[in-house]
């Protein structure tokens, strides 16, 4: 399997992966604290056939930041990306300069 491949089936994978756990942090958390506010739970209740889905034991909200910080930083490094790109690349040359060297070359016969 080439290198592009095994990458792609490593992101797909571990997308996968980030995806169920996810779910299961965000519906479980949410299911069992509403089991544990709900008064009268019946047998036939949403909530009690819902039950099955673990609770995690990590804060539901941190479902909400860690996902903004990561959408954040993403962004922000995308702009550094940029940034850098910017600093380090040099100015483009005039188009005065390139008509020049275009001339000139056409005089020795380069573009016969």
């Amino acid at each position: 399997m080439s290198k592009a491949k095994t990458t792609g089936a490593a992101l797909l994978i571990g997308a996968v992966m980030i995806l169920v756990f996810y779910t299961i942090w965000i519906w479980g958390n949410y299911v069992h604290v509403q089991i544990d506010t709900a008064d009268n739970v019946g047998d036939g209740s949403v909530l009690n056939w819902l039950a099955w889905i673990p609770d995690l034991g990590i804060p539901w909200e941190l479902a909400v930041i860690i996902p903004l910080w990561l959408v954040t930083v993403f962004v922000l490094a995308i702009v550094i990306w940029i940034g850098c790109s910017m600093l380090i690349t040099p100015p483009p040359v005039p188009l005065e300069d390139l008509e020049r060297e275009l001339e000139a070359a056409e005089e020795e016969g380069k573009f016969e």
